[in-house]
């Protein structure tokens, strides 16, 4: 008999429990959205709320109803540029960072 475990619980209980491996993820979102990702950018960005600040919460802070945040951070969400600002905002805010830009040359 083989045990499995849904990734999204292996993920959300790693979350909850190293706030370093959050900051990677939300530096990994910023990353995969500025190079032309914003489908898995919206994902990482769905389970960062999840195991962080929740929902309902992201709701209040961003003065945004619940369901339309689940729909934007979906795999087919559509957010505007302020609603993403705003959700980078409150989880740069729950996790205590500065978010920094960088380019890199490549050949």
């Amino acid at each position: 008999m083989t045990i499995t475990r849904d990734i999204t619980e292996t993920v959300n209980e790693r979350l909850k429990k190293d706030p370093e491996f959050a900051k990677a993820l939300l530096d990994e979102a910023a990353s995969l959205l500025l190079n032309g990702e914003p489908e898995t950018a919206r994902l990482i960005l769905r389970d960062l709320v999840n195991a962080t600040i929740g929902f309902e919460q992201l709701a209040q802070q961003t003065s945004l109803p619940s369901k339309s945040l689940h729909r934007m951070l979906s795999a087919k969400g559509n957010p505007t540029m302020n609603n993403l600002t705003a959700i980078f905002d409150v989880l740069r805010q729950k996790l205590k960072v500065n978010l920094e830009v960088t380019t890199i040359t490549y050949n």
